[in-house]
C-alpha cells in the first residue's frame, strides 16, 4: 500500500478558550504548520481570522502565514478553506494558486450545521450551501489553476456528486476524498452525516468501489486515532485527517501531538508515513513546488 498521507486541519471554529494550542495569527499558523510537517503531516489546512473581506485580501492573509512555511519547506502542501465573503465561494483560490499553492478544495454538497439544545435537538438556521453551479465553478478553478482539489465529504450525497464528475472524466487531477464521520457533537454541536463506525466506513467504500481516488477518514467532534475507523481505514489503504479543527476528545493536545499520534498508529499498522513530496506523487498533483 502507498505511504499514509496525514493531513492536519490546524484550526477552524476551534478557539483558544477551549484549547490554548489553537493557532490563529499568521505567525502561529506558520510555526504550527512547520511543527506538524516535522511530526509527519504531508498536508496542512487552515482558516484565517478575516471574514467579509475581498478574495484578494483573504488570499494575502493566508499568505502571511504560508510564506514562512514555504521558505523553510518548499515542498509544503497547504491550502485554505472556502471564502466567506458576501457569499461562500472559491475565487480566492486563483491568487493563492498564482502564489504557489498546489492543493485546492471543493466541498461538493450542502448540509445543515448548527448547535443543539439541552435535549439534543439541533438548533440554528445555517445551511452550508454549495450548489451544483458553485461546485462546478470550484472544479473549473482547480482545472484552470492546476490545483488538486481536496474534497470534504460531509454526507453521502457529497460523494455521489463527486463520483458523477469523476465518471464524466471532468474531475480535476490530484483529487483527494476526505470522509467526515460525525460524533453526536458534530462540528458546531449537532451531528450530521454518518457516525464514526466501521459499518459507516463500509458504506462509503461501497460507493467508492472501482474508483481509485485516494481517500482519508476524519472524526468530527471526536478523536480519530482512538476510533475503530482509523485502524480500519489504514488496513484498507486509506489515509488520515486529524487536527484541532475537528478534535473533540477530553484532552487539550496540540496539532503536532495529534499528528505524531497518527504517525505512530500508521507505524503500528505496518504502514509508512508520506512526506509532502510522496503525497504529491500519490495524489498526482499537477503543479510543482512554489
Amino acid at each position: 500500500m502507498d505511504p499514509v498521507i496525514i493531513e492536519c486541519a490546524i484550526n477552524g471554529t476551534a478557539s483558544k478558550a477551549v484549547n490554548p494550542h489553537v493557532p490563529t495569527e499568521p505567525a502561529e499558523i506558520a510555526a504550527d504548520a512547520l511543527a506538524c510537517i516535522e511530526a509527519g503531516a504531508a498536508i496542512i489546512h487552515n482558516h484565517i481570522d478575516r471574514y467579509g473581506v475581498s478574495e484578494e485580501e483573504a488570499a494575502q492573509r493566508y499568505l502571511e502565514g504560508w510564506r514562512p512555511v514555504w521558505e523553510a519547506r518548499p515542498d509544503a502542501l497547504i491550502y485554505p478553506t472556502v471564502h466567506f465573503g458576501a457569499s461562500i465561494n472559491y475565487e480566492h483560490l486563483v491568487p493563492l494558486a498564482a502564489a504557489g499553492m498546489r492543493v485546492g478544495l471543493t466541498d461538493p454538497g450542502s448540509v445543515n450545521l448548527g448547535g443543539a439544545d439541552a435535549d439534543g435537538i439541533p438548533q440554528g438556521d445555517f445551511v452550508y450551501s454549495n450548489t451544483f453551479a458553485s461546485i462546478g465553478r470550484a472544479f473549473e478553478i482547480c482545472r484552470n489553476e492546476q490545483l488538486g482539489p481536496s474534497l470534504a465529504i460531509y454526507e453521502p450525497g457529497f460523494l455521489r456528486a463527486t463520483l458523477a464528475w469523476w465518471r464524466s472524466g471532468q474531475l480535476p487531477p490530484g483529487a483527494m476524498v476526505k470522509l467526515y464521520f460525525s460524533t453526536e457533537r458534530g462540528y458546531l454541536g449537532a451531528p450530521f452525516g454518518l457516525p464514526p463506525t466501521v459499518r459507516a466506513l463500509d458504506v462509503y467504500l461501497e460507493l467508492l468501489e472501482g474508483c481509485h481516488i485516494p481517500w482519508a477518514v476524519s472524526v468530527v467532534g471526536g478523536d480519530l486515532v482512538s476510533s475503530d475507523i482509523a485502524r480500519a481505514a489504514l488496513a484498507q489503504g486509506g489515509h488520515l485527517h486529524v487536527g484541532l479543527e475537528f478534535y473533540g476528545g477530553d484532552r487539550t493536545p496540540s496539532n503536532p501531538v495529534l499528528v505524531a499520534e497518527a504517525a505512530a498508529l500508521c507505524r503500528e499498522m505496518g504502514r509508512t508515513v508520506a512526506t509532502p513530496d510522496q503525497a504529491a506523487g500519490i495524489l498526482g498533483l499537477p503543479k510543482g513546488c512554489p
